[in-house]
């Protein structure tokens, strides 16, 4: 804003007088600005109620137009220690005896107690209880029918053989204070079940020393099984050795062979015609490799073929002959089996693993497995099994809690759920109430005659509480006499008071001892609102007889058709009353969009008006200061005419 200095020679407090000549452009700014604010206070409240609106459409009126929504049922137990019902939609009316013969649990093994003489911790090595790397300690875990071998290494740590059991499938930890594994299978049932077995004698020895060792009548089976076939478990590893021993001699004979390849190719040939490479003696086979060093010594770029040949080639040998002592070799060099070291060796490794196995089949285990189960319940009298504590079963969802007890037998009642029809019904009552009694608020307000919104400058002058008073004055009557609200509000009762044709019989909510109080009975805009007699929530009519309630019990179906009627009535009423138009979105009764506009409208208006005053006020500004100009250039003029008079 430009700095303005006026007044200076006519004297005159032009500020208060420019001030005053604008009041009247100011005033209609302040207008502009008033009507938006009321316009937005306006919305506000529209906003509120369209959403109650909203609510009881998507909540109670939409679910109560489907008969599915009345078809509740409850189950009564007659111990419910026992077992728990929930009563699906399909449930049938009936009187049911039930026995639970056993639970489902899972499968858990509770490890001896390591005593090593120090405190195992997660971060303690296997190789400190005693497993080394090299025994080559195998165990499987086989969970669901699914197995997994698991290699103890000694370099193994206990917080990582925790978190590879439960990679297998299994709830796994470590207690520390207690110093024992525990293993437990992830779900109930005899499906679910797991086991901890040796794959061979070191394995065994380790679950031993991890205090996971346990017989029961699974492992003896795996373990005699193995037993058993003692004879086909050692030609099975002999014969797999053979393979694998017979199978490397070849690829070793073949890089040997390529090495002598080298050896009787281009130049490097003629310099070992005097040798026999063919020959497998040792000390013809050393003449030959110190040749060969000689000559890659005297010219590097020649011989390159052969550095490092002789190392290369010893190496081979070295590994072809160990490979040979364990093999028994034929006149002409074939293979005609293992060596009786190895076949000792092996046998003895069988005959090691078939003691143990043996050993813990006659021994007793130091863990403690308790086997997984399957839940056994008798309905009926006929009987069923299922993985969980939990059956389905004709609608009725059954948890089992205990077992009963000697001939006991539980009674199931299934029936109709009067008291959950009847809560539906007076929930809904209950919030259309609350929703119609505020319509009727809201259009019967108060007017609000000479309250408009604060200026600034207006609300400076109160105090805070003064303040929230007057706009709560105007915001209480924004709705008052509204057209919009009137229409919706009057369809919605018509249709309440309208009835519904029940199987050609028009009827009606007082025929359900349904119904508003009598207009001088009933509060200040309650007397739209609805009252079911006998409900013990409503002192207006908790002593009158419960006519809703025993109709349910007696002709449950005129009550549901009844209330379907009606709830789809009211639905498709709303439904046109929120369908979207030019001025509406969809899903809002008022005119939303058209009062944006209306507001986007004030907003330019305002804008207008604004730029309109200002100039207005500089005009005037102008004007003023033009006057003062002219009124120092006269006093100038006088200023000199005084002095060539003398004055």
């Amino acid at each position: 804003m430009p700095m303005r200095l006026s007044g200076l020679m006519s004297g005159m407090d032009t500020e208060s007088v420019i001030e005053q000549l604008v009041a009247v452009k100011r005033t209609k700014v302040d207008d502009a600005k008033k009507a938006q604010t009321k316009l937005q206070w306006k919305q506000d409240a529209w906003k509120t109620l369209n959403a109650k609106i909203r609510k009881l459409y998507d909540g109670a009126i939409s679910n109560m137009r489907f008969e599915s929504s009345y078809m509740k049922k409850t189950t009564s137990v007659s111990n419910s220690s026992v077992v728990s019902v929930i009563t699906g939609e399909g449930a049938m009316n009936s009187v049911q005896s039930l026995k639970v013969k056993q639970m489902a649990q899972s499968g858990y093994l509770t490890g001896e107690r390591i005593d090593e003489g120090f405190e195992v911790k997660a971060d303690t090595k296997l190789l400190a209880l005693g497993i080394d790397t090299s025994s080559n300690s195998k165990i499987r875990v086989t969970v669901g029918g699914e197995e997994k071998e698991i290699d103890l290494g000694g370099a193994t740590t206990v917080g990582e053989l925790v978190q590879t059991f439960r990679d297998a499938g299994l709830n796994a930890s470590f207690d520390t204070k207690n110093q024992r594994f525990y293993l437990a299978s992830k779900d109930t049932g005899v499906a679910n079940d797991f086991s901890v077995s040796a794959v061979n004698a070191a394995g065994l020895d380790a679950l031993e020393k991890l205090g996971l060792n346990y017989v029961d009548d699974g492992i003896k089976a795996q373990y005699q099984q193995v037993i058993d076939s003692r004879d086909e478990t050692l030609q099975g590893r002999l014969d797999g050795r053979l393979a694998e021993l017979t199978s490397e001699r070849t690829r070793l004979q073949g890089l040997l062979e390529a090495k002598r390849d080298i050896l009787k190719s281009g130049d490097i040939k003629d310099a070992f015609s005097g040798y026999d490479l063919d020959s497998k003696d040792p000390a013809e086979l050393q003449k030959i490799m110190d040749h060969a060093q000689e000559l890659y010594d005297s010219d590097h770029e020649k011989y390159a073929a052969l550095e490092d040949w002789g190392g290369s080639w010893n190496n081979l040998s070295g590994r072809l002959s160990n490979i040979e002592s364990q093999l028994t070799i034929g006149v002409d060099g074939s293979v005609e089996g293992l060596s009786q070291k190895v076949t000792d060796s092996i046998t003895g490794e069988v005959d090691a693993m078939i003691s143990a196995y043996q050993a813990a089949v006659n021994g007793a285990s130091g863990a403690v497995k308790n086997q997984a189960s399957d839940a056994v319940i008798e309905l009926n009298g006929v009987e069923y099994t299922d993985s969980r504590n939990t059956f389905d079963i004709n609608g009725l969802t059954m948890t089992i809690n205990s077992v009963t007890k000697d001939d006991e037998t539980v009674t199931l009642t299934t029936k109709d759920d009067t008291d959950g029809i009847y809560d539906m019904i007076k929930n809904f009552f209950k919030e259309y109430n609350e929703l119609i009694n505020e319509m009727d608020k809201l259009y019967n307000a108060d007017a609000a005659r000479g309250y408009e919104p604060l200026t600034s400058e207006e609300k400076e002058a109160m105090s805070d509480s003064e303040v929230e008073e007057w706009e709560k004055k105007i915001k209480d009557s924004l709705l008052r006499r509204d057209s919009t609200l009137g229409t919706v509000s009057t369809a919605i009762k018509q249709l309440m008071m309208s009835g519904v044709s029940v199987n050609g019989k028009q009827m009606y909510l007082s025929d359900f001892g349904i119904e508003t109080l009598s207009y001088f009975t009933a509060a200040k805009n309650e007397k739209n609102a609805y009252h079911i007699d006998g409900d013990a929530d409503d002192v207006n009519t908790s002593g009158n007889a419960d006519k809703l309630r025993s109709m349910i019990a007696d002709d449950p179906q005129t009550v549901v058709d009844f209330f379907v009627g009606l709830s789809r009535n009211l639905y498709s009423e709303l439904t046109d009353r929120m369908a979207r138009t030019d001025y509406s979105s969809s899903y809002t009764v008022y005119e939303d969009i058209r009062m944006k506009s209306e507001y986007d409208s004030y907003t330019s208006k305002i804008k207008d008006l604004e730029k309109k005053l200002a100039d207005y006020e500089d005009k005037w500004y102008a004007k003023f200061a033009d006057m003062e100009t002219a009124m120092a250039k006269m006093q100038k003029s006088a200023s000199a005419v005084t002095a060539l008079l003398g004055g």
